[in-house]
């Protein structure tokens, strides 16, 4: 596709004007904090830049909270997993999603893709190509002048005061940051991967790890070429990640599923609407887990292209209701068990996912104990039980963690969980694509909310000592013996 001409220089003078019109950003207002030791101390620091990173910061520098750091451990432009480890070809999501434009509509992937190759490409377009989307989010990163610190890594968030966190920083990036930092506020915008983490079965633990991978770990095509490769798992990832390995020269690939057959209604596109977006999270527990459990239980099929992908190779193969039981390494291949029946295989790849448990996330190791979870204060009504969802966070209104023990550990109240593990608790606000803008600036208005009411004392008193006139005395005058005559 060419380059529609001047078309980006256009939007992006378009955008800038939407700015100005609405006055944003908004002119910064937070009380700065001082340290006696002169280290500067940041208002947020937002940990991960993919979209759900990009959409938190640009919405609290429209909110006027500017004294941000954002930081991420990938490249630039390589940031969530779309250029990484995202093998699927388009976005599930439908070409006219609003994404992360935050109520602007020259923000949209559409007025990009239109600005970028035409109105009549946007037209032709099935769904939008997924490296596509990721030099959008390129785009909106440069266009918004979002300050990004790429190639550094978040590495512990520790209890610094009553008001502050620290932050221990590494990496190549860090240049003239100093490894320790001070916040008054941490979001962790880490996608799917970190906070959540992967889910293992336990029947790979005993399994050597240059036998399998997950699905998001980088895949050595050239030692997989010519190998019978098993996926375990039967969702999007399996699908995608299986026809990646087929057209990319492997001898056979295996899908391999514990059901009868694989999931056909996405539950969650039936209640795609600005209701569910918004009024989810006012919902009582009862009826969030019902809803959240029933569309998790049901699980979300793979999109028809990419089960196409796959079945049009005739070198690959679908297991159902071949639950594994035993792996077993026999020489130079691996032997899988089910219920009698046996598959020898060179590699497995597992789709299987992820899981919600935030105690393993080493980050805020200081405060996973006393992180309260939905298994902490609500019981599922029988027949709706689901282990994973009870690891879940139980977030506060702003995706804040919450104590297990009240006032054990008081300053886990300043990290935000803005990720796919806040689904239970807002739904699928800070995760999926369609809704992270309601996430985003559901995020920083309770952030801004909370500076104000923090500092309330000293916005009080600037009340007080705000003196400009707007009258200069000269406008008017009383009248003089005047006749009401």
């Amino acid at each position: 596709m060419a380059d529609e001409p001047n078309g980006l220089a256009l939007l992006e003078h378009r955008l800038r004007q939407d700015l100005e019109w609405l006055k944003l950003p908004a002119r910064s207002w937070v009380k700065p904090r001082h340290q006696n030791d002169g280290r500067h101390v940041y208002d947020v620091v937002v940990v991960g830049a993919g979209m759900c990173g990009l959409a938190a910061t640009a919405q609290l520098k429209f909110l006027g909270v500017d004294n941000i750091l954002t930081v991420d451990r990938n490249e630039k432009g390589f940031e969530g997993p779309w250029a990484t480890y995202a093998r699927m070809v388009t976005l599930r999501s439908p070409k006219d999603l609003v994404g992360p434009a935050l109520g602007l509509p020259v923000l949209t992937y559409r007025a990009w893709h239109e600005a970028h190759f035409g109105m009549q490409s946007f037209t032709d377009l099935g769904k939008i190509d997924r490296l596509a989307w990721m030099e959008y989010l390129r785009w909106y990163r440069d266009v918004l002048a979002l300050d990004i610190r790429n190639c550094v890594s978040a590495d512990h968030v520790a209890d610094f005061d009553a008001e502050l966190l620290e932050i221990d920083l590494s990496g190549p990036g860090l240049l003239d940051l100093p490894s320790k930092i001070l916040t008054r506020r941490v979001v962790l915008a880490t996608g799917r991967d970190n906070v959540a983490g992967t889910n293992i079965p336990d029947f790979m633990s005993a399994l050597d790890k240059r036998w399998w991978a997950h699905s998001t770990e980088t895949i050595d095509l050239p030692t997989l070429e010519g190998k019978r490769i098993g996926v375990i798992g039967a969702g999007a990832s399996a699908m995608d990640n299986a026809g990646y390995l087929l057209e990319n020269g492997a001898a056979s690939v295996h899908v391999l599923f514990r059901r009868s057959d694989i999931p056909r209604i996405n539950k969650f596109t039936g209640i795609e609407t600005p209701g569910t977006v918004l009024g989810l999270v006012d919902l009582s527990d009862e009826m969030k887990w019902r809803f959240i459990q029933h569309a998790t239980a049901a699980q979300v099929p793979p999109p028809r292209e990419s089960l196409l992908r796959v079945s049009r190779h005739v070198n690959a193969y679908f297991h159902p209701h071949w639950p594994v039981t035993d792996i077993k390494v026999d020489g130079d291949e691996l032997v899988l068990s089910t219920e009698g029946s046996i598959l020898k295989l060179d590699f497995i790849l597992l789709a299987t996912g992820f899981v919600s448990d935030v105690t393993h996330q080493e980050e805020i190791r200081d405060f996973a104990g006393n992180i309260l979870r939905w298994s902490d204060v609500f019981t599922p009504p029988e027949g709706c039980e689901n282990d994973g969802l009870s690891l879940s966070p139980y977030l506060g209104r702003g995706f804040e963690f919450q104590e297990r023990e009240k006032g054990a550990t008081p300053a886990l109240r300043r990290i935000h969980c803005f990720n796919f593990s806040a689904t239970l608790s807002h739904g699928k606000v800070s995760g999926d694509v369609p809704a992270v803008s309601e996430g985003a600036q559901r995020l920083a208005r309770s952030i801004a909310s909370a500076f104000f009411r923090e500092d309330g004392d000293a916005h009080l008193q600037d009340l007080f000592d705000f003196s400009t006139p707007e009258l200069l005395g000269d406008e008017w005058r009383p009248a003089q013996n005047a006749s009401s005559e």
